[in-house]
Order: structure tokens, then C-alpha cells, then sequence
């Protein structure tokens, strides 16, 4: 073996890493050259093209919460339906923007390829409805009406409808169990706003631009409860809208059950028997104006005394809530909120107002106990009552002698309450007020929590009027001008008024005073407001807030948050005095006003209370109200331009009592037929699948209605029943 000296291999190993140095510095030196080219020469126009790439969220919407009854029958919850639906995004990629495609798929759907288009047009400051206000990334809904012939179609036929989806989807649904509609209180959903996703933007439960918001009713007060949380899937997408990559995924979870207090089948008797009224006050004829009543609107409120919790609330005219899922048509719309729709979105039970005539007494009355006038006292009862040269008249000039509050109640006597309220005004001062008057009657009312929100859980509610002398003096200020403008003292009576309110607008006269202790005047309530004063004088004198939403429970019925009632005070009168009105009213039901629809009723096993009323509005026909209450609920109604209260809205409330408690016309009670004998405590079972078992109920079916009996007759109605005020 011959041995090679070591230093022979020296000099090559040397040049080799010479060579290998020049190699890599090279490298080096090109790779830090392309850095410089990249980031330096062209660096502004690489970060511009960089820029282009962002991530995009494609959203699976939460499944919303069911709302449901009392019993856990569905109010409002999800139905599966087959939607088709459209990718923006593959649309976008076909030479003709996918007009071609959208136009066969029109045909498949019948629509207007316009319509189709218009679907899917992304939504601008410039771009009216229909169209897409959520991510361009996701799938737009054509519609949720596809039949399943029509899905199949669009399946098999994948080719020739290229981004083009019909998959079975959860879709809003009223159910309107019973045949109730309940529309009002659920309210409706539409998409979200630009505005609302700023504005929650950085709260617990920010938006996304898929959701839909409650935007009325229980919907709206329960949003964030109802809505869950949708899923989300990131996806990076290049400056074409290409993915090019995912990211993480959050699953969606369901909303939770809002459970109410609301009764399917009492909702269903209130809506049946309120619009049966207004129906039949419509063939009545009113002898004041020389035509029919009009009967435009009306409301009714039953209400858990003891509790203050709505167990139906209707209000009329109504309107489908399903009219707004999938997004509601501008015909539709139109007819919703027209001029001449008479606005039927509108919840007449918490935001429509009106003079209350008579059943306002029980705050007279309370205010002239507390003024020092004793109940049981003796008070004239005329047939007409004198200011100057004004003259208020007692209905049909009835005089009844000198009668004790009690009675001037149960014959509801304006005259009575006519004298207290002058003799109160002229202590105060008159038109020239002591600087600390008592004014008791404007006192007790707001001690009654008028003029204020009830804070039912109900949105938009509005406050009422009481027209106390602050009121008096802002409104003069605030319309003085335009009456002074428009007065002349030897005018009409419009022009002789005006010039009257110019010159003493601001001061509380003695004919505002007397009339205000009638429920006239510039008074206003509303029925939730009333329902909750009478079902205080039923419990003792607790107010309670109204509540319509019970308990939250979670989708899986593990989790449940209870909604307890809440108290807002208590009514300004002693036990003593809510005793003796109590007693009165008892008696407006078996010897009052209201006695002649109350023939044959269980006074000795279910004592009812009633007070009746009949408001005069200036310029319109009279307001029917019908106040009542037993020791378990209060039901309030009342008709716009529906006659006098015991004749319009009396025979309804009748009705309503007799459906909860089991009563048939004479009166006799078969309790397996009674709907509510006493108000329900337990809370629906949902089960960890979501399920909820639910009862069935049939539609209403009111009894035939049957003459009267005599002894009926013998309580004393008029000649002409219906035509009676009270």
C-alpha cells in the first residue's frame, strides 16, 4: 500500500472551500439584493398588492330560542323550511356576473328575474330594499318558500346552477297556537343595521352582519336572550375574494326559551271576544253623531292580580308576524304602516292612551278621602251641577239624592265627584293657586302611578297625562302663539276657544278641574295602566309591575333564570278605604251600572268587581271602557269610538271570565272547562335535546249567545241597553 503524504491534499482542500465561500457569499449577496428589490425598490406597490389579502368570517346563525306560553306551548319558534340561497362570491366569478344563472333559477322559483337579481345586490347607502345587508362571503337567501320539487330541480341539475344552494334551513315561525295571534307582544325580526353593529360593536354580545333583531315586542326586549351565539368560520381571502387558506371555527349555540306568563288559550278568547265587540258595536247606532259606531281599535289586558303578570293582552286591529320572516315586501309594508292601515303595529295596550271616563273614579274617590272628606259621608247626588254659567249635566239628568262615595260609585254619579273637585280647587286657590296646594286629585293620580311607564317588559310603552298645573303651564307656552294666532273672540268655536287658551291657557279653571274628576279632559291612560290599578284594589294595594317575560331557559333545559315579579309601590289609601271601594265595586257588578252584564255570575263563590266608563273625546265618538276584577286576575277593555262601556265592552269581559273560570250562561261552573281557575306556577319541562312537551289546545269556541233571562233584564238596563254611559 503506498502512502500519500498528507500535505498533498492541502492546496485542493483549500480551493474547495474557497470555491464553496465565493458560492454562498453569491447566494448571499442575491438573496439580500432581492430583499433590497422587494422591500425597498418595490416595496410600496408589494404591501398595496399584500393588502388585498384579509380574512373573511363566513357565519352559521344560531338556532333563536323559542318564546313560549305558560304551559310551554310555542308562541314563536323555529320551522324547518327549504331555503335556496346563492354565493355571491362564485356568482361573481362567471363572465356575465352570474345573470345567466339567476335568471334559470327564476324560472325554476317563479319569480322576476329582477327579483332574483335584486336578492342579491349588496346593500348601500344608495341601494334600496330588497337587498343583501350581510357579508358578501356567505350565503344570500333567495327565498324560504322553495317546494320540494323545486329543490330537486336545483339539485340534480348542479350544472347548470353553479353556486347555487336549497338546503333545508331553521326559519322564524309564529305559530299562533289556538288561533291566537299574539302579535303585538312578540313583535317581529329584520336584519341588522350598520348602526347597531357599531354601536355593540365592543359589548358581550356584539352583532354580525347576518343577524336578525328583535324589533318590537318580547323579540325585542329578549334579543340578546333569544339570539344565542352564531358560528364562525375564517377563511383568507386575496384581493379577487379567493380563499386561499381557513382559519379556527366557533361553533354556533342556540338561544334560550323565554318562557311567559301569557295563555294560549285565554289569548285566544281575549282576541276572539275584543274583536266580536268591535264588531258588533259596528251595527250599533249612536244617536250623538246620527251614524254607526265606528269601533277603529280597542285593546284588552288579563292580568294576574297578586302578581301583576300578563296572562293575555290584545290589541286591534292586528296584523301576521310571519309577514316579516325572510323579509317583509314593500306592499306588505306599505300596508302596515300606511295612512290608512290604522296602524296595526302599534300595541294599544301599552301605547295607546285615551280618557278614561269613569272607571278614573277609584282615584277620585281615594283622592277625596284623602282630602278629608269621610267615604261614608253624605254627598248630593243632582242631576246637574252649576259654575257660572256652565251647567254639567249627570247622565240622562239621573239624580239619586244624597249618597255616600260608595254609592256614587256603584250609580257613578258625575255629580258627586263634580262638587268634591270644585270645593278641592277653590281651597287650592282657583285660578290663582296658594303656593303650597294640595291639589289631591292631581296628587292621589300620580301616587297611582299615572303619568308614568308601568316599566311593563314591553317596548315603547308610553306614560299617559295627568294635566296638573305644571303640565297646564308648559303646554300654554308651548302653544300659545299658534292659539293666539288663530283666536277671535266672536268666532266659531274653534276661534273662541283659541282666544280663551291665549289669554288664560296657563291657568287650572274650575271646569278642568270637574271634568279631570271625571276621567275627562286632557287625561290620558292607558289599559296596562288601569289593569294594574285594578289589580292592585284586588290584592290589597300592591302595584305591581307588569311582566310579561316569566323565566329564561337555556336550549338544553339545564340552566333556567327566573323572572320575578317586581313591585312599584303601593296605592295611596288605607286598608280601611280599599275595603269600602272594594265593597263598592262588588256592587257596580250585582247592583251598578255593570249589573246587567253580570246576571246569574257566582257573586257568593267568585265575587267579581267592575267599574264601568264611557269617555267623551272631542271630535270622535265615545270610549268604552269596562274595568274588573276577582280575587285572581283584572281584566281592562276598552273600544275606540265603541259606545259606552257596559254596552261595547261589558258582554267581551263577560266572556273572557267565563271561559277561565268554567261558567256557562247561567252562570254554573264545570271546572273541567275552565281554562285559568287560579294563576299557573309551574314552568314548562324542555328537555336536553330542546324538546318541550308541550299540550295541545284546540281553537276557541265561544257559546251561543241567548236572550237574556228576566231576572236579567229586571237589574235595570235603559230602554236602549247598549246606548247606556255607564
Amino acid at each position: 500500500m503506498t502512502n500519500i503524504p498528507e500535505t498533498g491534499r492541502t492546496p485542493r482542500v483549500q480551493i474547495r472551500l474557497i470555491v464553496l465561500q465565493i458560492l454562498v457569499l453569491s447566494l448571499l449577496l442575491t438573496l439580500g439584493g432581492r430583499l433590497w428589490y422587494l422591500q425597498v425598490r418595490n416595496g410600496d406597490e408589494y404591501a398595496k398588492e399584500a393588502s388585498g389579502n384579509h380574512v373573511q368570517q363566513v357565519v352559521t346563525p344560531a338556532v333563536r330560542g323559542s318564546i313560549l306560553d305558560a304551559r310551554g306551548i310555542p308562541l314563536a319558534d323555529n320551522e324547518t323550511r327549504l331555503v335556496v340561497s346563492a354565493s355571491r362570491t362564485d356568482l361573481m366569478k362567471m363572465e356575465d356576473d352570474g345573470k345567466g344563472v339567476l335568471t334559470k333559477l327564476a324560472d325554476v322559483l317563479g319569480m322576476k328575474p329582477k327579483e332574483v337579481m335584486e336578492k342579491v345586490r349588496l346593500c348601500d347607502a344608495k341601494t334600496p330594499q330588497p337587498c343583501w345587508n350581510g357579508s358578501p362571503y356567505q350565503p344570500i337567501p333567495i327565498t324560504d318558500e322553495a317546494t320540494p320539487k323545486q329543490a330537486l330541480q336545483i339539485r340534480e341539475r348542479g350544472e347548470d346552477f353553479p353556486g347555487i344552494t336549497a338546503e333545508p334551513t331553521a326559519v322564524r315561525r309564529y305559530a299562533g297556537p289556538g288561533g291566537s295571534n299574539t302579535a303585538q307582544v312578540l313583535g317581529y325580526l329584520s336584519p341588522v343595521t350598520d348602526a347597531e353593529i357599531e354601536q355593540a360593536k365592543d359589548t358581550e354580545s356584539p352583532y354580525l352582519r347576518s343577524d336578525q333583531v328583535g324589533r318590537s315586542g318580547l323579540e325585542r326586549t329578549y334579543d340578546k336572550e333569544l339570539r344565542g351565539k352564531a358560528g364562525v368560520t375564517r377563511y383568507e381571502v386575496d384581493n379577487l375574494g379567493r380563499v386561499i387558506g381557513r382559519a379556527k371555527s366557533d361553533d354556533a349555540q342556540p338561544g334560550g326559551n323565554v318562557v311567559t306568563s301569557i295563555d294560549a288559550r285565554v289569548q285566544s278568547v281575549a282576541e276572539y271576544e275584543l274583536n266580536e265587540a268591535m264588531k258588533a258595536a259596528r251595527h250599533e247606532f249612536d244617536k250623538n253623531t246620527g251614524e254607526n259606531y265606528k269601533a277603529d281599535s280597542g285593546a284588552v289586558v288579563v292580568m294576574e292580580a297578586k302578581t301583576g303578570r300578563v296572562v293575555a293582552m290584545a290589541s286591534n286591529p292586528s296584523y301576521d308576524p310571519n309577514a316579516w320572516v325572510g323579509g317583509i315586501s314593500g306592499k306588505d309594508y306599505a300596508q302596515l304602516t300606511g295612512k290608512k292601515s290604522n296602524y296595526p303595529l302599534l300595541n294599544r295596550a301599552t301605547q295607546g292612551q285615551a280618557a278614561p271616563g269613569s272607571i278614573f273614579k277609584v282615584v277620585s274617590t281615594t283622592a277625596a278621602v284623602n282630602a278629608g272628606y269621610p267615604f261614608n259621608g253624605r254627598y248630593p247626588c243632582t242631576s246637574s251641577y252649576s259654575i257660572g254659567s256652565q251647567v254639567f249635566k249627570n247622565f240622562e239628568s239621573e239624580n239619586f239624592g244624597p249618597i255616600n262615595l260608595g254609592r256614587a260609585l256603584e250609580v257613578s254619579c258625575d255629580t258627586v265627584f263634580y262638587g268634591l273637585a270644585h270645593n278641592e280647587w277653590k281651597k287650592d286657590g282657583g285660578t290663582k293657586p296658594k303656593k303650597n296646594a294640595n291639589d289631591w286629585f292631581f296628587k292621589t293620580a300620580k301616587q297611582f302611578g299615572l303619568s308614568k311607564k308601568t316599566g311593563i317588559d314591553l317596548p315603547s310603552e308610553v306614560s299617559g297625562r295627568i294635566p296638573d298645573r305644571k303640565w297646564k303651564q308648559d303646554f300654554w307656552k308651548a302653544n300659545k302663539d299658534a292659539w293666539c294666532k288663530a283666536a277671535k273672540k266672536g268666532g266659531d268655536y274653534i276661534q273662541r276657544l283659541s282666544y280663551e287658551n291665549c289669554l288664560e291657557g296657563n291657568q287650572m279653571r274650575a271646569g278642568d278641574e270637574v271634568n279631570y274628576s271625571i276621567g275627562q279632559g286632557d287625561t290620558l291612560v292607558t289599559p296596562i295602566q288601569m289593569a294594574s290599578i285594578y289589580a292592585a284594589i284586588s290584592n290589597g294595594g300592591t302595584l305591581h309591575r307588569p311582566e310579561v317575560g316569566k323565566a329564561v331557559i337555556s336550549a338544553d333545559g339545564k340552566q333556567t333564570t327566573e323572572l320575578q315579579p317586581k313591585v312599584n309601590g303601593k296605592l295611596p289609601m288605607t286598608r280601611k278605604t280599599r275595603d269600602e271601594i272594594d265593597e263598592a265595586l262588588a256592587g257596580v257588578a250585582t247592583r251598578g251600572t255593570a249589573a246587567w252584564r253580570f246576571g246569574g255570575w257566582p257573586q257568593d263563590k267568585i265575587p267579581m268587581h267592575a267599574k264601568t266608563g264611557t269617555a267623551e273625546v272631542y271630535g270622535k265618538q265615545t270610549t268604552s271602557w269596562f274595568a274588573t276584577y276577582t280575587k285572581d286576575y283584572s281584566i281592562v277593555m276598552t273600544i275606540s269610538q265603541g259606545g259606552t262601556g257596559s254596552g261595547a265592552s261589558g258582554p267581551a269581559v263577560r266572556k273572557i271570565y267565563d271561559a277561565i273560570y268554567g261558567l256557562d250562561e247561567n252562570g254554573k261552573q264545570n271546572k273541567k272547562k275552565a281554562l285559568l281557575p287560579s294563576p299557573q306556577t309551574s314552568l314548562p319541562k324542555i328537555g336536553s335535546d330542546g324538546s318541550i312537551d308541550a299540550p295541545k289546545i284546540e281553537p276557541y269556541a265561544p257559546q251561543k249567545e241567548e236572550p237574556p233571562a228576566e231576572q236579567e233584564l229586571a237589574a235595570g238596563p235603559p230602554s236602549s241597553t247598549y246606548g247606556r254611559r255607564d
